[in-house]
């Protein structure tokens, strides 16, 4: 189901620790628009003078799928702990559903943070990059993308070369 065929403003809202924004966290969002997702990802979304609990309230009860990126940083931070109970209300209430992705942590480390966390199936950044979780993730928000086009094509889609190829065309 599309964000048109739901009402909602996003496909999927990206809950994460700042400090992990760097290494793994931009590069996933990137790789998410890139491949035609619509993203709620506080540098995509916050202007300047924008309340930011407003925002970030909008964004969870405005996206269909919470992607929870969690590591120690995220763990340890009251802020992600507050988006992440935003994001159980929605899903007990049938509004969303939570996609974890585990980042720098190893399960029992998610157990003792989150045992019904722990129990679902996650991606992990230890074996795949950011742009494979990328994949992984818009196959469940938005199967209708994932299914139309080849990997490669997808592929293309995040490095650039697709974009480049259309510039190259038209001018």
């Amino acid at each position: 189901m599309t964000i048109a065929e739901t009402g909602a403003t996003w496909d999927a809202f990206i809950s994460h620790a700042s400090e992990d924004k760097e290494g793994f966290v931009r590069p996933l969002a990137e790789a998410l628009v890139s491949l035609g997702a619509s993203i709620w990802y506080d540098e995509f979304t916050l202007r300047l003078g924008d309340s930011l609990s407003e925002s970030i309230d909008k964004g969870l009860a405005q996206s269909r799928f919470g992607v929870v990126v969690i590591s120690p940083d995220f763990m340890n931070k009251a802020w992600t702990k507050h988006e992440l109970r935003g994001l159980w209300t929605r899903e007990i209430s049938g509004r969303g559903h939570i996609l974890p992705v585990w980042h720098n942590v190893q399960k029992d480390a998610v157990e003792a943070f989150s045992p019904t966390l722990a129990d679902r199936v996650a991606v992990s950044t230890a074996s795949r990059s950011a742009v494979d979780i990328a994949l992984a993730i818009l196959a469940e928000i938005r199967p209708d993308l994932h299914a139309a086009h080849s990997r490669a094509e997808l592929l293309r889609r995040v490095d650039g070369s697709a974009l480049a190829e259309l510039e190259e065309e038209v001018g």
